[in-house]
């Protein structure tokens, strides 16, 4: 199997047909290598059109889909100084994309074992600018605060309040919210406290480890 052209094809037919045409970003595709950062028994999956799965650092953890991960990158618009939240890191492979984009990146990840692979990751691939700590980032991370950006790699019923508070006086949030199978990726951009949301499209992926709900509806 030649990889770069199953890399290619990847970029080509998967992600600029949802609709990611920033040459920064399809280059990037190229340069940060998506297999490095699955577990070996997963590795044939990694350019694949699928959640590829962590196992057997967790027995539930998926990456994003290559579109989605891509996708959500160009929406961002990253101009290289920014300070990054990212919740829940997972392989760290979104981590380096958005470490290629930013000033620097903080993740937070909740499982351990994910964490430590993550930060070996980074690290074999030269990510200098990105770190992780092991965490409950549900709510943000006030520890690193404030952030120009966070984004929420699992989804949640509300967008958290704590979360919006840790941003600078302008800055944007990414979060999947809604309850399967209705399910909106949302960008909400704050700036000097008026709050706005663009709904960038609309998917379904695992909740955050204790993301926040709606109020239950009293009678």
């Amino acid at each position: 199997m030649n990889i770069e052209q199953v890399r290619f094809n990847m970029v080509e037919q998967q992600i600029r047909t949802w609709d990611v045409l920033d040459t920064d970003v399809l280059d990037l595709l190229h340069a940060v290598k998506r297999e490095n950062f699955v577990p070996a028994p997963q590795r044939e999956f990694a350019l694949m059109d699928v959640e590829t799965l962590l196992a057997p650092i967790s027995p539930t953890a998926r990456m994003w889909t290559p579109k989605m991960e891509a996708r959500v990158v160009q929406d961002l618009n990253l101009k290289g100084d920014e300070h990054v939240l990212e919740v829940g890191t997972g392989s760290g492979y979104l981590t380096a994309l958005l470490a290629s984009r930013a000033g620097s990146v903080t993740s937070v990840e909740i499982d351990p074992a994910l964490a430590k692979f993550a930060t070996g990751n980074l690290a074999t691939a030269g990510v200098t600018n990105a770190t992780v700590v092991t965490g409950d980032g549900a709510r943000g991370w006030s520890g690193a605060a404030p952030y120009d950006v966070i984004v929420f790699t699992g989804s949640m019923e509300v967008l958290p309040d704590e979360a919006l508070a840790q941003l600078k006086s302008s800055g944007k949030v990414f979060a999947v919210v809604g309850k399967a199978p209705v399910m909106q990726a949302q960008l909400t951009t704050v700036a000097n406290g008026a709050r706005q949301t663009r709904v960038l499209f609309e998917t379904v992926i695992a909740p955050l480890s204790n993301a926040a709900k709606a109020p239950a509806f009293v009678f």
